[in-house]
């Protein structure tokens, strides 16, 4: 073993995270790449995603899949999860990361109103909508356990649908879903649960939240650890078995006078396994990915996602693990516009 990758072994090591096993703590973070033509996932992009399973991810997120309502999402090469073309489709993913060793993960997706100002926000959503939307969020449930899916993760983050509740300088609403903390988390809860009712028992339910917005880095949803409780209390109440926990630097504490990140918070919190995710491997950085390892041994979070560096080094696990990083390019921001 070389002092280069002696760091990693504890996260290439096999481990069983909610019932699932995974031959390594390393995670594919969801990026959406506009590649789905009528929201179809194609062979080509059955390929991407089994490329990083060879390259030794142990569980892919995907993309955000939006759910079955107009108001989810605008754009026609995002993928959906609906009945038809697009469940044959995502079959033929999952059925290409299987092959490959790796394990795979729906994520499902509502804009909110980052679609446009025609969609959906916590603010104008009344009456049936709730009811609308609940119904979507279990279809995209049902759809996922038939195509293969070994979990489902619900996007509860970065300033969409779900997050647009619990943070307070989106959600001015006046009734039950709005005001308190608990309020706030309320309809995000009712997700999980729908969701979770669809799912087979041991199948493990992935949500993702975030204190950043895509439009602004310095947002909260929970200004102390009592409020982030209050928030995970209902996501675990609801049904929730894992807690991704993104923000965008893992080293950076959640809350002043503790080291602990966002996911390591969460892991505290609530005693559920936590994903953690912001910066990895983006660039070459022993002292990083030591103090990595060292904090997922001292138990601060279980598994860590890597996003951008996988764009392109679908490869980055398997070549760390043997201590190639010389053959590992840093993350360049043209890697966004590549897809193989």
């Amino acid at each position: 073993m070389t002092a280069t990758m002696a760091p990693l072994t504890s996260l290439l090591e096999p481990v069983t995270i909610a019932g699932l096993p995974l031959r390594g703590r390393f995670a594919m973070a969801p990026m959406t790449r506009y590649h789905s033509p009528g929201g179809v996932p194609t062979a080509e992009v059955a390929a991407y995603y089994r490329r990083r399973a060879e390259g030794g991810v142990g569980l892919i997120i995907t993309e955000g899949i939006l759910v079955d309502h107009p108001s989810a999402g605008h754009e026609t090469d995002v993928p959906r999860l609906t009945r038809g073309p697009a469940e044959q489709g995502w079959r033929l993913v999952t059925s290409e990361v299987h092959a490959a060793g790796g394990r795979i993960a729906a994520q499902l997706w509502h804009q909110g109103s980052e679609r446009g100002r025609d969609a959906w926000t916590p603010m104008s959503m009344k009456g049936k909508d709730f009811e609308i939307l609940l119904n979507a969020y279990a279809g995209g449930a049902r759809t996922a356990v038939r195509a293969g899916f070994d979990a489902i993760e619900i996007h509860a983050a970065h300033g969409y649908l779900l997050d647009e509740f619990l943070w307070p300088l989106s959600n001015r609403r006046t009734d039950r879903y709005g005001g308190t903390v608990r309020n706030r988390a309320a309809f995000p809860a009712e997700v999980i649960r729908a969701v979770r009712h669809e799912m087979p028992a041991g199948m493990p339910l992935v949500v993702r939240f975030s204190q950043f917005k895509e439009r602004d880095f310095g947002a909260r949803i929970a200004d102390t650890p009592a409020e982030l409780a209050t928030v995970l209390d209902s996501f675990v109440t609801a049904g929730a078995d894992v807690l991704h926990a993104s923000q965008r630097r893992f080293w950076e504490p959640a809350f002043d006078g503790d080291r602990r990140n966002l996911a390591g918070w969460a892991k505290h919190l609530t005693g559920l396994p936590t994903i953690t995710v912001g910066s990895v491997g983006l660039h070459h950085d022993p002292a990083r990915l030591a103090e990595l390892a060292a904090r997922r041994e001292d138990g601060e979070f279980d598994l860590v996602a890597l996003g951008r560096i996988l764009l392109g080094n679908p490869g980055w696990v398997r070549l760390a693990a043997s201590g190639r990083f010389g053959e590992i390019r840093d993350y360049r921001k043209s890697d966004e516009e590549t897809y193989f």
